[in-house]
């Protein structure tokens, strides 16, 4: 551009040529109004320009802008003359660049993420000293406590020993005057034989007379014989008198019309004992009232007395346990000893492995957490197997027990479920273990079941590791889990405490071999040792009835080696092992510490958390296992006869309670005792859920029949009735319920219970097919081949494959045909080819069940 004066670049820039004349002086250019600009001393004025605005050569950062604006206003004035004033207003405004405000606010985020982090430091520090504070605390408490008792022990044993020489030395005094008293008695004895006198016997010669006055004998031998004279009537009159008179003379024999009355000598009575013997008595295990008062040596009534002040109303025949036995001796102030009456099962159990030697053995580690949280994914990964695919739900709903090889060593894994239901299986899982691995998502933090599995773990004194899962979500927050773990004196290693915490992915993998390194550390600093050569020692994980191969437990192994073909005394049971099968349903021949294994052969289903153990004899096996059922019966007998007395002495105090009966089956014992935890809980005050019958298995005709006498509920957990009790189920009327995810169970008892009109869910069997053949298909896969035994067999409700009537698999059906055609619907008796959507192991015998869901609107009769 050429050289132009400042007048014509004021005009071309559109700018006041004083504006641009101040503007050139701050350059440090002195010009004048006609003056010539150079091309640089434009360039000299816009780096100055720049500058001012806040830019250094980049995009301006701040611009500032400056407006005049002038006008004229007319103001009237004194004598009615108005004159014109001139107002000039100048504004200016300055505008910031965005990226600058943006730099600002991520500096004070950053300076407000520090003083959170530092806070939390702080606070963390504080939990930590406070929980170290209580520890010292609670330790000096203890102490004094413990100090107090052994004062309160010394001095009982004073008192008792210097009671004990009392009683000893009133003992032998009260021998010595009855052995005086018995010499007494028979010198008397030999002398009234000898002279055959029939008047008078005494005991003592004192009490014949009382003085030795010959007159004043004389006087009562007189009175004596007008008291003899008195008559009948006038005698019972005077019972008074006569009682007197009798004892003034001792109790002598006296002689009236003919008839004699019996000597003193003669007569029986009982004598209160001067002071209170205490007994030692027996206990066993139960003991009814009447023996317990025998060996008390008290009547029975004082029993009964004694009870009813403990709040107890009990009958002659009424069992007590051990525990309300020992209550009520104490109370009544006798030793007890307690006495275990089965002393073959003593021996049975003695002497096992007693010079074995211990080695090492690989840790059993127990999965927990909230449902949803990641537990069976997780162990998916190690195993690189996928179980959650088969569970009900989506859901864990039994335990799990698996051993995994790892490059450090092998590692035992215990899934439990969960759900709150499972609290007992999951109770049971952190007894048996020895590392418990607590499983938290990232995105959720800690949830109820979180912290009961933190209370399980802390009760069996297990060392907890915590696995923060789901850390690839963009929602997570490993840090809120730590802060809301340390509420709960679960505190990371990098704060002061003693949980290791991991950060994994059990849907990328990330971190895993962290986490398997920190179980085999820790395991390493608890020194895991076990007998491994000698008999087998385990308990029980699951136990279910299979109807083919019958009942089924799985063992966990603990010391020994069990083998094929060992006697097992498990709980109640017993067998020999027929077979071991391992998770993945291997046949093997042993198994050792820390592994888990299904074995067959038992006399029946455990319980589970039962003791198995190996013994060497069959026939004491089976003694063992008889004496505990019966001891069983007993206890379970004492327990429902005191609860129904209690309830009878609470209705008639609070008034009548409403009772919800149920039937439960379930496929599984572990299920059984969840759900039976659950709905016990459930029970208010007006309304009690009480559930009469339970078991494994399919629901037969005679749980059918128990339902009819108490009017109960039939609930099936994913188990079917038998033919012959839904017969009697529809003869009766009784109201049957299939379940196969245990939140719905729940919450419809809860509703029940509390009234709530929701509409209401019930499933329709419309169909039941029975499989006779299986085709290969290579375009669908395998098709079963079916005859239609009940209903109609449609093609667009769901299905359930039974097995055993348990439910094995639940989804569609892919394919219905009649021959070679495609249909919608087969009526009874025709047979058709079904193929089952995703599901591809039907068998011969299976059930194909078609269902229907209808929503029944619930109304109040």
């Amino acid at each position: 551009m050429s050289e132009v004066t400042v007048k014509a670049l004021a005009s071309e820039i559109e700018t006041p040529v004083e504006r641009l004349l101040k503007q050139l002086q701050d350059a440090g250019i002195q010009k004048s109004v006609d003056d010539n600009v150079s091309q640089d001393e434009k360039q000299t004025l816009l780096s100055h320009l720049k500058r001012e605005h806040g830019d250094n050569g980049n995009i301006p950062t701040r611009l500032t802008l400056q407006r005049k604006k002038r006008s004229t206003l007319k103001v009237s004035g004194s004598g009615g003359k108005s004159k014109d004033v001139q107002v000039e207003v100048r504004k200016k405004r300055t505008y910031v660049k965005r990226s600058e405000l943006e730099e600002q606010r991520v500096t004070q985020e950053a300076t407000m993420r520090e003083a959170e982090d530092k806070a939390r430091r702080e606070v963390a520090e504080v939990v930590r000293r406070e929980i170290a504070e209580k520890a010292k605390r609670e330790a000096k408490e203890k102490a004094d406590r413990e100090l107090v008792v052994l004062q309160i022990k010394d001095k009982a044993d004073e008192l008792k020993r210097r009671h004990g020489d009392q009683a000893k030395r009133r003992a032998e005094e009260d021998s010595q005057r009855l052995l005086a008293v018995a010499r007494n008695m028979a010198k008397l004895n030999e002398e009234r034989w000898n002279q055959q006198d029939l008047v008078t016997i005494v005991m003592e010669k004192s009490d014949h007379h009382t003085t030795t006055s010959m007159h004043a004998r004389a006087a009562e031998d007189e009175a004596d014989r007008r008291q003899e004279a008195v008559p009948r009537r006038r005698k019972n009159k005077n019972t008074q008198q006569e009682n007197v008179s009798n004892r003034n003379h001792g109790g002598n024999k006296i002689r009236g019309k003919g008839r004699l009355t019996k000597p003193a000598s003669m007569q029986h009575g009982f004598q209160k004992p001067a002071q209170k013997i205490i007994r030692d008595v027996e206990i066993g295990e139960t003991i009814t009232v009447s023996e317990l008062a025998n060996k008390m040596s008290v009547k029975t009534t004082e029993v009964i007395k004694a009870m009813m002040k403990m709040g107890e109303i009990v009958t002659i025949n009424r069992i007590l346990d051990q525990e309300m036995a020992v209550l009520v001796a104490e109370e009544m102030g006798h030793n007890v000893i307690l006495h275990k009456e089965n002393n073959l099962e003593e021996s049975v159990l003695a002497n096992r492995n007693a010079n074995a030697v211990r080695e090492p053995r690989a840790p059993v580690v127990t999965i927990m957490g909230h449902v949803d949280h990641g537990k069976t994914s997780l162990l998916d990964y190690i195993r690189k197997a996928h179980v959650a695919s088969g569970e009900a739900g989506g859901i864990t709903q039994h335990i799990g027990a698996y051993h995994v090889e790892t490059d450090n060593g092998m590692i035992t894994f215990l899934d439990t479920p969960g759900h709150a239901a499972f609290t007992s299986m999951r109770a049971r899982g952190a007894k048996a273990t020895d590392v418990v691995v607590l499983v938290v998502a990232a995105d959720d933090g800690v949830m109820p079941q979180t912290i009961e599995a933190i209370q399980h773990a802390k009760a069996a004194e297990v060392p907890l590791i915590v696995a923060v899962n789901k850390i690839d979500k963009e929602t997570a927050n490993p840090d809120q889990v730590k802060n809301e773990l340390a509420q709960h004196n679960v505190i990371p290693e990098e704060w002061g405490g003693e949980n290791i915490f991991v950060h994994v992915s059990a849907k990328l993998g990330t971190n895993i071999e962290s986490l398997l390194e920190a179980i085999l550390l820790q395991s390493e600093v608890i020194e895991l040792e076990a007998i491994r050569i000698g008999m087998a020692h385990g308990v029980v994980i699951e136990s279910r009835l299979d109807k083919g191969r019958g009942p089924v437990a799985t063992v966990l192994v603990q010391e020994g080696t069990l083998k094929r073909g060992d006697i097992v005394l498990c709980g109640q049971e017993y067998g020999r092992v027929r077979a071991m099968r391992d998770e993945n349903g291997k046949d093997i021949e042993f198994a050792g510490p820390s592994i888990p294994v299904e074995i067959l052969g038992l006399s029946g289903v455990p319980l589970a958390g039962d003791e198995a153990t190996v013994v060497q004899d069959e026939r004491k096996a089976r003694e063992v296992a008889l004496y505990r059922q019966g001891k069983f019966r007993d206890v379970k007998l004492a327990r429902q006869q005191k609860a129904k007395l209690e309830n009878m002495f609470a209705n008639l105090t609070e008034g009548e309670v409403s009772d919800l009966n149920i039937v439960l089956k379930a496929d599984v014992q572990g299920s059984v005792e969840a759900i039976s935890d659950s709905l016990v809980k459930l029970s208010t005050n007006e309304v009690q859920v009480k559930i009469i019958g339970s078991g494994v298995g399919a629901i037969t005709e005679t749980d059918a029949v128990l339902a009819a006498a108490s009017n109960a509920i039939l609930v099936g957990f994913n188990v079917r009735a038998e033919a012959s009790a839904r017969k009697m189920i529809d003869a009766e009327s009784l109201d049957l319920r299939y379940y196969s995810v245990i939140y719905a169970l729940i919450d419809e008892v809860k509703k029940a219970m509390s009234g709530l009109l929701a509409p209401e869910f019930k499933q329709i069997i419309m169909g039941l097919a029975k499989v006779r053949d299986v085709f290969k298909s290579p375009k669908i896969g395998s098709i079963a081949g079916c005859i239609v035994t009940e209903g109609t067999i449609m093609r667009n409700n769901p299905i359930r494959v039974l097995r055993d009537n348990i439910v094995i698999y639940e989804g569609e059906l892919e394919s219905l045909r009649r021959f070679k055609d495609d249909v919608n619907e087969i009526s009874k008796g025709y047979e058709c080819g079904i193929g089952v959507k995703n599901y591809n192991d039907v068998r011969i015998d299976d059930q194909i069940e078609v269902f229907e869901l209808i929503e029944i609107k619930r109304t109040i009769d």
